[in-house]
């Protein structure tokens, strides 16, 4: 199991084409991050859950007319992002126990 240290902070920002893949990448990045704004994401990833987000990504997208862009901010324990919002706050994802 990965340790808070191997997580890193990305931000995930797309532009789908058509509304049904848009609805299929929207579900895909809820699995996976907090959702800050229409098709902007927040997420706190491991190596691994980084490479299945990928994966999940590029089934779900078509290329050559959609586009998924995925910033990484660094360490998710250690990066300190500058976040400016107007209207709405936003916080950094923070870990938290999941209980199954």
């Amino acid at each position: 199991m990965p340790t808070a240290t191997d997580e890193r902070l990305y931000i995930v920002a797309y532009d789908i084409a058509d509304q049904k893949r848009w609805r299929r990448v929207w579900t895909v990045m809820n699995g996976y991050g907090e959702w800050l704004q229409l098709s902007l994401f927040q997420c706190r990833l491991s190596r691994k859950r980084l490479v299945h987000l990928r994966g999940a990504l590029s089934e779900a997208i078509q290329d050559g007319a959609d586009h998924v862009l995925i910033l990484d901010l660094g360490p998710a324990d250690t990066v300190k992002p500058r976040i400016e919002s107007l209207g709405k706050s936003v916080a950094v994802v923070e870990r938290k126990p999941v209980i199954v």
